[in-house]
């Protein structure tokens, strides 16, 4: 009998993924360490920017769903860290942030160059937005 973990992963190109994926929460990242890191990462997302002048889609895709991943688990962390009546705010514009990140992904991927700069302006202030109340 084939156990459920490994029926949840798949291969592509000899790299495994998992439909479970649990490196959302790093145990191993303390608060300052996200709070240290924040805002380099966020640095980094708006470094997209380049790539979408130039209509790099894929590039700009492959780099978006990079650098995104590192500021999410950096966010998700400091957001945990603070009083429980913070929180809800700061899930909202976590949401707002990602969900943007995501409809570029998706408009890059269409190749659509004015949504791709509408949900670019949509993160850039969402990410204003956020680090000013971290």
């Amino acid at each position: 009998m084939v156990s459920i973990a490994s029926s949840m992963a798949l291969s592509f190109d000899g790299k495994s993924a998992s439909a479970l994926d649990m490196r959302m929460v790093a145990p191993e990242q303390t608060v300052e360490e996200a709070e240290s890191g924040v805002r380099g990462h966020a640095l980094g997302l708006l470094e997209v920017k380049g790539l979408i002048d130039s209509e790099s889609w894929g590039d700009a895709q492959k780099f978006l769903r990079k650098s995104s991943s590192y500021l999410k688990r950096d966010l998700y962390t400091i957001i945990q860290a603070r009083p429980s009546s913070e929180r809800p705010q700061l899930r909202k514009l976590y949401f707002d942030l990602f969900s943007n990140v995501t409809k570029l992904d998706y408009a890059a991927r269409d190749k659509d160059a004015s949504r791709v700069l509408q949900c670019y302006d949509n993160i850039v202030v969402a990410l204003n937005d956020i680090l000013s109340r971290i």
